[in-house]
């Protein structure tokens, strides 16, 4: 890679970056199942682009973007802060609240370059200005790349997610009745 190609922006995400950051997702769930690349259907395209697009204009949630001159969009962050009670974080009555680091992607041909600690940099300032206590995340048991990177950043395994379908519970819970 050129000298050139190591300077880059980062800056809030607009609406006509949002076709690249749904390929960006795409890119992401590939990536963290182990899948063939394959393209989205437009109805989950078209879907993915109303979420985020709702995210731009929602006070709680920050997509940013890594812009690279004559390469475009090269990554992305984003986080939305959550409230709750906070029963096992704490023991008052204060609301809690957490900033969730959703995604944060980096193409790979520009990793190791700063981007992803400047994407996380603004995703953090965002959550400070909220009165953020904490952040959370989630990625695959199987993703040593991403275990490894935040690990060095501070982050600490302390519970487990756990996921069913609705109707796999619905199920379930018939056959204890």
């Amino acid at each position: 890679m050129n000298e050139k190609a190591h300077r880059y922006l980062i800056r809030e995400a607009v609406e006509d970056d949002l076709p690249v950051l749904v390929e960006f997702l795409a890119s992401l769930a590939l990536h963290v199942s182990g899948a063939p690349a394959l393209s989205l259907e437009k109805y989950e395209r078209d879907r993915l682009i109303a979420v985020l697009r709702s995210s731009l204009t929602d006070a709680n949630k920050q997509i940013v973007v890594a812009e690279v001159p004559e390469a475009g969009l090269v990554g992305m962050g984003y986080i939305y802060i959550a409230s709750n009670q906070g029963i096992w974080e704490q023991t008052s009555h204060l609301e809690y609240r957490s900033g969730i680091i959703d995604d944060v992607w980096v193409e790979p041909e520009f990793r190791k370059l700063g981007i992803f600690p400047d994407l996380l940099r603004k995703l953090v300032a965002f959550a400070e200005i909220r009165g953020v206590y904490e952040l959370v995340l989630e990625y695959s048991a199987s993703n040593k790349e991403a275990r490894a990177a935040w690990t060095r950043l501070g982050f600490k395994t302390i519970g487990v997610r756990a996921a069913a379908f609705t109707s796999s519970v619905r199920e379930a819970l018939k056959s204890r009745s």
